[in-house]
């Protein structure tokens, strides 16, 4: 042997990369921009002077507030922008030379990352975007959210729990004055939106599971829903033709649907990101399993803050199967010995990453 073949560069590995939503930055991610990425100044800057001059507190301040409040971190104003800010400086951190990213989706305020970390939105039209569609509710919710588990122990669909989250959606919007609709399939789980009546109606209709669940979002308003008309409407006024271009990487949204450079319509992704993906249920479970479909990635990338988007990826991927995960034993023992989903908000799965 000369030698000339360990000399060859390793192949780059094919991921997936996804962005989170609403409700990933919590008390224990407090400090996360600074303490991966306080160097990127200049991106967090431009976040800032944007948030100036709508007369909100900076990125860099809110993430190093003293302690987490939900008053301040968690309304759609500011919890948005920050969460899109760490989001896309761990974007920037993927080691290009050991991964060459395929396509990108995300969970519902993640599609809005998606589109920035795909090139759909330059740095300006995403912050502009995000911080705008984030803002809508800052003089009051429009409805709300819960989430109720939709699978068994073992992170597989229960055909039961489905039935039975079907069947009090049907029964409460038969109620005067009671709305609720399926809002997000998030793997193993079933986010609902609705006005306040029929949130209580499906609060008291669910059966309590794990003492936690039915479980209401705290500040989160009826998203994905019809309640939203009004912020769809007002979000194509004010947001212009001229933010959005043909992605440079595949996009999956939450209707399962593949954007790419040379097949997008940028007008019918405007109209898709402000019409349809506002006032029509996101399914997250079906973007990620089109995604592995299409693009058979080696490993999955969960972009920061925070993992709570872990455990429905995997269940998305349990439902069909890949990566030979038939239930959450399986998806267990793989990550133990040779993790293929890495969350980067999970520190030691970061190093694998960065």
């Amino acid at each position: 042997m000369d030698g000339s073949e360990t000399s060859q560069p390793k192949a780059r590995q094919r991921v997936l990369v996804v962005a989170p939503g609403r409700g990933c930055y919590n008390k224990d991610e407090l400090g996360y921009l600074q303490r991966f990425h306080g160097g990127k100044t200049e991106f967090i800057a431009a976040i800032d002077d944007y948030r100036a001059s709508q007369k909100q507190p900076g990125v860099a301040k809110l993430d190093a507030a003293a302690k987490y409040a939900f008053k301040l971190h968690t309304p759609g104003e500011n919890a948005s922008a920050l969460i899109y800010a760490c989001a896309m400086a761990d974007f920037m951190d993927i080691d290009r030379d050991k991964y060459e990213i395929v396509a990108v989706t995300g969970n519902s305020m993640g599609w809005y990352i998606a589109l920035a970390c795909a090139g759909a939105l330059d740095p300006k039209a995403a912050i502009t975007l995000i911080n705008t569609m984030g803002s809508m509710m800052q003089d009051g919710l429009i409805g709300g959210q819960l989430i109720y588990p939709e699978m068994d122990a073992d992170w597989v669909k229960d055909p039961a729990k489905t039935a039975l989250i079907d069947a009090c959606i049907r029964d409460i919007n038969a109620e005067d004055g009671a709305e609720i609709f399926t809002s997000i399939y998030l793997g193993g789980y079933r986010v609902l939106a609705g006005n306040e009546a029929g949130l209580k109606l499906a609060e008291a209709r669910l059966p309590p599971l794990d003492e936690r669940y039915p479980l209401r979002l705290y500040n989160h308003g009826a998203f994905h829903s019809p309640l939203l008309q009004g912020v769809s409407a007002r979000g194509l006024a004010l947001l212009g033709p001229e933010l959005f271009k043909r992605p440079q990487l595949p996009l999956i949204d939450g209707s399962g649907s593949i954007w790419t450079s040379y097949g997008a319509d940028v007008d019918k992704l405007r109209d898709y990101t402000l019409g349809h993906q506002v006032v029509e249920p996101y399914d997250f479970t079906l973007a990620l399993q089109v995604a592995v479909k299409e693009f058979a990635p080696d490993k999955v990338i969960i972009l920061g803050p925070g993992n709570t988007l872990g455990g429905p990826v995997a269940q998305s991927l349990i439902g069909i199967r890949w990566f030979d995960w038939h239930a959450k034993g399986d998806f267990t023992a793989r990550q133990q010995q040779d993790p293929v989903m890495l969350a980067m908000g999970n520190e030691e799965q970061r190093q694998l990453v960065v």
